[in-house]
Formats: structure tokens, sequence, C-alpha cells
């Protein structure tokens, strides 16, 4: 047939694709007479009970297969990192683009700027929506790749366009009609920048977005986050106390209105808002379903929560004498202190809380998720870190130990002659701290 076609990277054994031959190089190139694009291809038509799927092989045969099998089974083939093909890039140019404000030698992948629904899909990376042909909204309806997540920033036309720098950027509401209308979820964020789309241009935007209700999911509302590299870049600032104030009043009121109309609060500020203001965190039950987490949404509530459950467990006294630091970013000091005030009161256990300031960004950033290993070492190079340095595991990219700027926690433990444990929250923490510390660590 000589057309490329999505290459098996693994061939499970046992399986059906295993029994019929099927190795590793061969490539899946139609299923019932369906080209197969990627990986979501790939699932949506082998959910079928009978398939007839071309393989063009390793020695180029072309392989015609009849297979019966159950609903869904699978057939055992994986495809790696090359299931996607070419991924999606991101055609904006948005006033406040996160990539555009890093500076060099961070990991590769941060400076990669994707825009790709089918990530958005299965990761739940947030898309604009303006790279999106009419082609691509209906293969999202067809495979029902739903729930997605959608950066709105704001739903008035004129705005949008302004705000992602893209001509396209004002069909936002066509675009989640047209979704929306067709049975897709959308979990929705809008990154606020301070006279920019906030006020009034906020408002519109929650209620436009409240009227796709409840195909839109919720809504997250996020601070503009600026770094120290913003040269030759668009005029923002970040927010004042008194401004996340009223963000935190008005999305108050919000969650009070939708649910007495709705049932479900709909609109969540981001943590950062509450700290910032010095407002209490909502209780429990305005998060919900706690749907944005990875949005920094509700993350500080959960802390509170999970902490108040290991309260009672807590031991009067350690077995030996224990001195360990634990590290947080400026914005989350307050809600560490009274935790490290508890922790002293443990006899034999002497717990130091070391808030790090954001040299690498700026000190703006006052985060602890976007400290690097560079923040770090700058702040305790030289310093006796005691038996143990305690981090949160929101510094290090999901699932490995590498901080923003490329250094393992394990490179860091030895510049700082220290041994490191990260953790996910105070069970975690708890248990760290009542077992040895040479047990824990790298």
């Amino acid at each position: 047939m000589g057309q490329q076609g999505l290459q098996v990277a693994r061939v499970v054994p046992g399986s059906i694709a295993d029994e019929l031959g099927v190795e590793i190089g061969d490539q899946v190139q139609s299923i019932n007479g369906q080209p197969v694009r990627d990986v979501l291809d790939y699932r949506f038509l082998t959910a079928d009970e009978e398939l007839e799927m071309v393989i063009l092989k390793n020695n180029q045969e072309d392989w015609i297969l009849e297979i019966e099998k159950d609903y869904e089974e699978d057939l055992g083939l994986d495809f790696g990192d090359a299931g996607f093909g070419h991924i999606l890039r991101c055609q904006n140019r948005c006033i406040f683009c996160f990539v555009e404000q890093m500076p060099a030698g961070m990991r590769k992948s941060l400076y990669i700027k994707d825009d790709d629904f089918r990530l958005s899909f299965l990761h739940g990376n947030f898309i604009t929506l303006t790279n999106l042909r009419p082609q691509d909204l209906e293969r999202i309806v067809k495979q029902r790749l739903s729930p997605l997540y959608v950066s709105v920033h704001s739903t008035n036309p004129v705005l949008r366009e302004k705000i992602l720098g893209h001509a396209g950027a004002g069909k936002i509401m066509e675009q989640l009609s047209f979704l929306t209308g067709n049975g897709i979820d959308v979990h929705t964020q809008i990154v606020l920048s301070p006279g920019v789309n906030d006020g009034n241009e906020l408002k519109r935007t929650v209620r436009d977005l409240s009227t796709m209700w409840p195909h839109v999911l919720s809504i997250a509302v996020v601070p503009v986050g600026l770094t120290k590299y913003r040269d030759n870049l668009y005029k923002l600032r970040t927010f004042t106390p008194q401004e996340a104030g009223h963000v935190v009043s008005f999305i108050g009121s919000c969650q009070k209105k939708f649910l007495e109309e709705l049932g479900y609060p709909l609109v969540f500020a981001s943590d950062e808002f509450y700290l910032l203001s010095g407002t209490a965190i909502p209780a429990t039950e305005i998060y919900a379903d706690f749907p944005q987490t990875e949005n920094g949404v509700g993350l500080v509530r959960l802390f509170l929560d999970e902490w108040e459950d290991v309260l009672p467990i807590l031991p009067k006294k350690l077995s030996e004498p224990r001195r360990i630091t634990a590290v947080t970013g400026i914005l989350a000091s307050a809600v560490l202190a009274p935790v490290i005030d508890r922790l002293n009161l443990i006899e034999n256990l002497e717990v130091c809380l070391r808030v790090v300031v954001n040299k690498y960004f700026g000190e703006h950033v006052t985060v602890a998720g976007l400290l690097t290993a560079s923040d770090l070492e700058q702040a305790f190079q030289g310093t006796d870190l005691g038996d143990l340095l305690i981090l949160p595991s929101v510094m290090l990219r999901e699932g490995e130990t590498v901080f923003l700027d490329d250094v393992t926690v394990k490179q860091l433990a030895g510049r700082l002659k220290v041994p490191i444990a990260v953790v996910d929250g105070p069970a975690e923490m708890i248990k760290i701290i009542i077992e040895r510390p040479e047990k824990v660590g790298y």
C-alpha cells in the first residue's frame, strides 16, 4: 500500500495481536476501511466486535486480518510515544503566555506549546480551540472525546482575540455551543489579568459559560502568572490583596447563586486568590467534587482536611531526636506555619519551616510549585538542614523526580548533603517523620 500507518511499539504476549503474528515495527494502516491516524482512531475503531485490519509488515507485505472479539476487548498493541504522530501546536500569542516568560536551561518539554485536543482528552491539557478545523470538531463529537479542558479567558469576541493574539479566537462561544450541544463535556478556565478580563468582563464570561451547564462542568478562575522575564511583552501586573478579595467575593456570590439554581457551585477560584487576599479557605462542600485540583483549585482545602484527619494519630514523642526542615513558597507559608507549630510539640522532634523566595522566575512568583532546584540550592547552600529535607511534590514533574530546571532530587540531595523526601500531603509527611531518616529520601 505504501502509506504511512501507526507503527507498533509493543505487542502484549498472548494477546489477539500476538496470536495473529503482529510484530513490533508493523504499521496499522486501516480498520474497517477507515484510516488510522493516531492512537485515538485506533481505540475508537477497535471498539467493534468485528474488525478488518490492514497491516503493513516490516517486509512491506500487506496483511488483512479479520478479527472477531468481544466489544472493546483489547487487541494488545501499544504504539508508544509515536501514537499521536504530529502534536498540534499552539498558534496563539497570548499576552500572558508562560512559555514566553521562561529563561533558558529548563526541561525541553516546557518550551513546547501544544494545543492538541487529543492531549486535552487523554491528559487534561488545556486547549484554546483556535487551531481546530470543522473536521476536528466533528471528530471530537463522533469519537466522544469528552471531557475536554478549554482555556476560555473571555467570551467577549474582541477581547478574546486580543488576549490570545489570534484572529479566530472570537468564535469561542460558537465552538463551545457546538461541542456542548452535541453532548461533549468541558472543563473551562479563565486566566485572570487585572484591568484586562476582570470586573464586568469576568461577570460576562461566567454568565455566558453558565448557560451551557451541565455540559460546562466547571469554571476555574486563576490569577495571571508573571515572571521577571517579560522584556518586550504585553504590560501586565499581578493582583493586589484587595483586588484578589474582590474576585473571591464575586465568585462566592456566584457559587451561592449556582448552588441554589443548579445544585452545583460551578465556578471556583484558585487557592492563590484566597491566600493572597487573606480570605479563609472555603469549606469542603463548596468544592463539590474538586473538579480542577490540577489547576490549583482546592488543594489547600484538601491539605487542611487531611491534616485534621492525621492530628489524632500524631505521636507524643519520637524514639530518638530528629531535626527536619520543611520547605514551601511564600504563598502557602501561612497554611504551613500552624502545622509546623503543632509538630514541634512532639517531644524529640524539631521541624523548621523554610520559606523560599523564587529567584529563578522572580519574586512575583510565590507558589511552591514553581520553585526550582536552583532556588533551593541558593537558599540552603552551606546551611545545616538537619536529618532530612521535606519538599512538596508540586515542585516536581508529575510521576518524576525532576525539578523545572532539569535537576533531579538525587542531584540536589548530593549538593545539599542531606536526604530529601518528597511528600504529597500531611499523611505522607507524618509517615516520613516517624520513620528513621535513613530509610527515606535520596
